[in-house]
């Protein structure tokens, strides 16, 4: 057995003791993103093998909060993919208006900035005040930051771009106050959005949901965790309902792929078939 056979097996093994210890679940998770994200926890935790980085996992619970940084991946931006959020105005808003009241499902929420994305959106479609919205991630540490609704203020002018591309009828900064080098968003726009511990690997649905955006996030799982975390989207939507994915996710040889149709290939949105 060679030194990455021998890697892959301890990694194998620190996964299950993670589930058994933690009741996370990452043994379907994409093992090349895996591997990347545990050589970086082992160098930052100073961890010379994957046996001594289980070990300190296992027996310091204050560090496995720390490692759940690189167990999942971070990275977004407000309005990302702008194509994305204006075939959302386009195609989806009309007929979320024809409901008296909607449902939206934020899945792996990262750091917020989709869902505060989504919450502008639905207010300047008339949407947002007789809509709920459920913004889901296993990272803890990411909820309370999505639930805070602050980001760096350099970020912004990048998000004031992807923002006009996608339709946006104001100006971003129309939505959030400045201090202290952060923007910290209207808390208004919050006011119906429910941030919520859920796994895609462990967890059940939420009900009669009318949109599920989901993106970036399949691309880090395995067949099939892609294949459950589709059908728990399906289960959630109700007759006709919407699913929303990233740029580089498909649904195409999928499980569930004949239980969709796609509304926007270019835009990766699909609508439940009847």
């Amino acid at each position: 057995m060679n030194a990455a056979e021998l890697f892959d097996l301890e990694l194998g093994v620190l996964l299950e003791a993670v589930y058994r210890r933690y009741h996370y679940d990452f043994r379907d998770y994409a093992a090349s993103s895996l591997r990347r994200r545990v050589r970086q926890a082992m160098d930052r935790f100073g961890c010379d093998s994957v046996a001594a980085f289980q070990h300190r996992l296992l027996h310091e619970p204050a560090l496995f909060t720390e490692a759940m940084q690189y167990f999942t991946v971070q990275v977004s931006e407000m309005f990302r993919d702008p194509g994305y959020f204006r075939t959302l105005r386009e195609q989806v808003v009309p007929v979320l208006q024809t409901y008296p009241s909607c449902k939206v499902w934020v899945a792996g929420c990262s750091t917020g900035e989709e869902v505060w994305s989504l919450a502008i959106l639905l207010h300047e479609e008339g949407l947002l005040d007789r809509t709920l919205l459920y913004a889901t991630d296993i990272n803890p540490e990411a909820l309370e930051a999505a639930e805070a609704g602050v980001f760096p203020i350099d970020r912004m002018a990048g998000f004031s771009r992807n923002y006009l591309a996608a339709g946006g009828r104001a100006s971003l900064s129309d939505y959030y106050t400045t201090g202290y080098d952060g923007a910290l968003f209207d808390r208004c726009l919050r006011r119906n959005v429910v941030f919520a511990d859920h796994s895609l690997a462990t967890d059940e649905v939420f009900s009669e949901v009318h949109l599920v955006s989901c993106r970036n996030v399949l691309i880090y799982f395995r067949r099939a965790l892609q294949d459950r975390a589709v059908g728990l989207f399906h289960d959630a939507l109700v007759h006709r309902g919407f699913l929303g994915l990233g740029s580089k996710e498909s649904l195409q040889f999928g499980a569930h792929a004949d239980r969709f149709e796609a509304c926007s290939r270019e835009h990766r949105l699909y609508r439940k078939v009847a």
